[in-house]
């Protein structure tokens, strides 16, 4: 871009190499500021003002415009109309519809006050300006992972710097487990993007199940090169997450990809999210192998498959059926969020012990627990203990002979 020598031209490329603005947008924001400068002092409130400059010379010319109507009767605004007939004295050959732009007498300096409206128009549309690249600039960027910086505490709400733009963690965003600070450098997940009168509304997550995914896009090479897909996510944030993932090539690894050497990559996750936990399964396009990795570490033995009402029930044995359930029934509950199946955790028939099955959707037993019924939370010794209880059968005494 060729430097102007003019002063003024010289001011507005300044301005735009500071902001990052298109010259063309600078531009146009002072044509419309010298045009409504001239009609402060020497036009009239209603009339339409134009202003063409030169980008080089910085030279503006002055316009005045009409719109052409058919006849005096339709002419509702006079100092922005002019019938077809008063039109076509200026040019023959102009159609009703048209615009009519006749040139106005060029004044070297305006005055005060005319600068001064000059000035703040000025101001307002480099503010829009700055606005609506903000906007573009991190609309762009939703769905991402980007670097923050904890800024402000509001309350409950948390402002952390983009860079360029501050954002908003609002509690929902949050993980409960987690204490921000000012100063804190966090990864954050870009939610939304929304334009406002004030300017660009960011928010960021830290609890969505997006961040999970992000967060190994980054770390994980073979995802970004499309030889290892992320399934599903399933997240309770801060504390557990499941991630199902499948390799689109042969001869690929996709869980051992996304772990790492020695773990180096799964714990590179780990260290941005705190003390929550990662299980990465193999997703399968056989719903029972599907479920049944989902379900891990705990072992099960057999499933049956309810197609009709999208549900599974998973017979386990008894040493791996307070692992399936999970604390809380989370583990079970995080299987079925990952498979999207409803699943029901039993002991297997030959170990049920007249067990209830597990709802993993309430992540507890269907029925009140009965002497009969075997708690999750406690193991088999209780009930051994129980039947050792029992007193042990007396023997009948036999007669001594006399």
């Amino acid at each position: 871009m060729e430097k102007s020598k003019n002063p003024f031209m010289g001011a507005i490329e300044e301005i735009c190499e500071e902001k990052g603005i298109d010259k063309d947008v600078v531009i146009e924001t002072v044509e419309a500021a010298l045009a409504a400068a001239y009609r402060k002092d020497y036009g009239k409130p209603k009339q339409i003002i134009r202003s063409k400059m030169d980008p080089v010379t910085g030279q503006a010319d002055m316009f005045r415009v009409y719109e052409v109507v058919e006849t005096e009767e339709e002419v509702k605004e006079k100092e922005q109309e002019l019938t077809l007939d008063q039109a076509q004295k200026f040019n023959k050959k102009v159609k009703v519809g048209e615009e009519i732009v006749l040139p106005l007498e060029h004044h070297e300096e305006f005055g005060r006050i005319a600068a001064q409206t000059a000035k703040q128009v000025i101001i307002q549309r480099i503010r829009e300006a700055e606005r609506d690249m903000l906007f573009k600039e991190f609309k762009d960027k939703e769905g991402e992972i980007l670097n923050a910086t904890v800024q402000q505490l509001e309350g409950r709400n948390v402002v952390v710097s983009l860079g360029k733009a501050n954002a908003n963690l609002y509690p929902a965003d949050q993980v409960r487990e987690e204490r921000y600070y000012v100063g804190q450098r966090i990864k954050v997940y870009l939610k939304e993007v929304a334009e406002t009168a004030r300017g660009p509304q960011i928010i960021v997550s830290r609890s969505d199940k997006e961040l999970i995914t992000g967060l190994f896009r980054l770390e994980v090479p073979e995802i970004n090169a499309g030889t290892v897909e992320i399934k599903n996510v399933a997240r309770e944030a801060g504390s557990r997450t499941k991630m199902s993932v499948i390799a689109t090539e042969d001869k690929i690894d996709p869980v051992g990809s996304c772990v790492g050497q020695r773990g180096t990559r799964v714990q590179a996750v780990l260290a941005e999210i705190g003390e929550e936990k990662i299980d990465i399964v193999l997703w399968d396009e056989d719903v029972e192998q599907y479920i049944m990795n989902a379900l891990s570490p705990a072992k099960t033995r057999r499933i049956v498959i309810n197609s009709k009402e999208n549900k599974a029930t998973v017979y386990v044995d008894a040493d791996s059926f307070s692992l399936a359930i999970g604390k809380g029934g989370q583990n079970v509950r995080l299987a079925s969020k990952l498979t999207g199946w409803g699943i029901d955790v039993v002991l297997d028939e030959e170990q049920k012990m007249d067990s209830e099955p597990i709802d993993s959707a309430q992540g507890k037993q269907n029925e009140p627990q009965t002497e009969s019924n075997i708690d999750s939370d406690k193991t088999n010794d209780t009930t051994a203990e129980k039947k050792e209880a029992k007193p042990a059968k007396k023997t009948p005494k036999k007669n001594k002979s006399k």
